[in-house]
């Protein structure tokens, strides 16, 4: 695995801003690391990357155990941290050289002009890191985070304050990142977990609620609910009488939420329902619970 972590805890006195969370990572997998604000997403990343001391359990990258004077670990880690502290008098290609001289990065002037290319820096290489958008200050972020080739990426909400176009843009570079490395992210950002992730890890008070696919979160276990609109009018008694049907809720001029058990397909029994009233189907779509919709469940 490339992140381990068993029965981690972090105290603030006697509050416990991380209590217990266990979770491992394995390589190429991008996780969505979730949670409302002070749930310990931030204070678990630090521990991570050995930042900050845990107050006990174990934590691992890539088979080694994570220390805050551990040198050895920390090259395996890129950390990008939320508020994205760089040298704003320095210039992009020279504090690329600053960070790459601090890992000992061999053939540093090639690797600096690959970083540039993958993180799409090349109109602004020569420019004061100050007079950067925040979308291209994301993108020397993200650069000096894997400039010494990690195993590991860490990031911190690495879209905040990013407009339409560079969200879509910065999703893309992590995206690609992911093929060759393991990422685990933090966001608010629901669209953008759906997008990248392959996997949610959801937090509340310092606790895991939730460890799974996206999808999977979506899917609501014994239950089944589809949107229909039928052209005619009907008896919303005549839909609670067929078979495996639950639940009947008008939504709209001739259109139904129908609810059933999760292994009822739908679809044949409101065709045949269909067909025995002389109804035509207009729209028939399956709902699902949106992530964000989860994500309030669970952290409410």
């Amino acid at each position: 695995m490339s992140i381990e972590v068993k029965n981690l805890f972090k105290f603030y006195g006697e509050q416990a801003a991380v209590n217990d969370i266990s979770f491992s990572i394995k390589k190429g997998e991008i996780v969505g690391f979730l949670g409302p604000n002070g749930a310990g997403k931030s204070t678990t990343m630090k521990i991570l990357t050995g930042y900050m001391p845990a107050t006990s359990g174990e934590v691992r990258i890539c088979g080694e155990e994570v220390d805050v004077d551990s040198k050895e670990t920390k090259k395996k880690i890129g950390y990008l941290p939320e508020n994205n502290p760089l040298y704003l008098d320095m210039y992009v290609r020279e504090y690329l050289e600053f960070v790459g001289k601090i890992y000992k990065v061999p053939n540093l002037k090639q690797r600096i002009d690959e970083m540039i290319q993958q993180v799409g820096l090349e109109v602004e290489q020569n420019k004061k890191i100050g007079m950067l958008s925040k979308g291209y200050r994301q993108r020397v972020g993200l650069a000096q985070a894997i400039i010494h080739d990690p195993e590991v990426l860490i990031l911190d909400e690495p879209t905040t304050g990013l407009d339409p176009n560079q969200l879509v843009e910065i999703r893309e570079l992590i995206k690609n990142i992911g093929k060759s490395k393991t990422v685990m992210l933090s966001t608010h950002i629901m669209q953008e977990v759906e997008a990248i992730c392959d996997r949610v890890i959801i937090i509340k008070s310092g606790k895991i609620v939730a460890d799974n696919s996206a999808s999977e979160l979506q899917y609501e276990e014994n239950k089944q609910v589809v949107y229909v609109e039928f052209e005619g009018d009907l008896n919303k008694n005549q839909l609670k009488k067929e078979t495996g049907i639950s639940n009947v809720k008008n939504v709209g001029e001739n259109a139904w939420l129908i609810e059933s058990s999760a292994n009822l397909d739908l679809r044949k029994v409101i065709a045949q329902f269909a067909q025995k009233h002389n109804l035509l189907v207009l729209t028939l779509r399956k709902e699902e619970k949106t992530l964000e919709e989860v994500f309030k469940e669970l952290t409410k």
